[in-house]
């Protein structure tokens, strides 16, 4: 389901970073480890299509995503691929269920408050509903951002560093909910972190 082929990304002035050929089926969840300064992001980042690679290429099903340019690639993005970022980038003017309703519309899908409802009660956010964002606590901030990543119920699931600011009864939650979620979704998850509380989650792994 996702594939990467001789994948490497070269920053400016810097040397190319070269990563291993990964082959990950649909369905299965994987950890990728790695200290920072190991390339993490910015594979990650190949990986859902928000950087474009120096060589090599990324599928996700049958999708090479070298492919697709501009709106197209966007398009496919916010239907397949749910992106949990290390720093929320919500639209601080909207709340909660606003923010998660613009990333169904962007995805071209109808506003599901249902499914909204859903997500944030299993995250012990639904009393934060209408709340701004820059409102919310850290913790709440990227369970928020998880929710968002979910709310398409993507074929793809990438976190990036999706516990980093919790503690470990909510690190444990979350990493549950994450594969719950894929789980029920068929999806194909992979996390991305330097959290080594997340090992005994996962018993596929990959390190950098």
């Amino acid at each position: 389901m996702l594939q990467t082929k001789q994948l490497s990304y070269a920053y400016v002035k810097a040397q190319p970073m070269r990563f291993p050929d990964i082959d990950i089926p649909t369905g299965e969840h994987w950890l990728l480890l790695g200290q920072s300064g190991s390339g993490k992001t910015t594979l990650l980042h190949l990986l859902g299509g928000l950087l474009t690679a120096k060589n090599g290429e990324v599928r996700i099903g049958d999708t090479n995503l070298s492919s697709l340019t501009g709106a197209a690639l966007d398009r496919f993005r916010g239907q397949n691929v749910g992106i949990v970022f290390q720093k929320s980038h919500f639209v601080r003017s909207l709340n909660v269920q606003e923010n998660l309703a613009l990333a169904q519309n962007l995805a071209g899908l109808p506003t599901d408050n249902a499914r909204i409802a859903e997500l944030l009660e299993r995250l012990n956010l639904s009393h934060k509903l209408k709340s701004r964002t820059d409102q919310l606590s850290i913790g709440e901030q990227q369970r928020a951002a998880i929710a968002r990543a979910l709310v398409n119920q993507p074929k793809l699931i990438l976190a990036d560093e999706p516990t980093s600011a919790l503690d470990d009864n909510n690190a444990s939650e979350v990493a549950a909910l994450l594969e719950e979620q894929a789980k029920a979704a068929g999806a194909t998850l992979l996390v991305v972190t330097h959290d080594n509380r997340l090992q005994s989650h996962f018993s596929n792994q990959i390190h950098l």
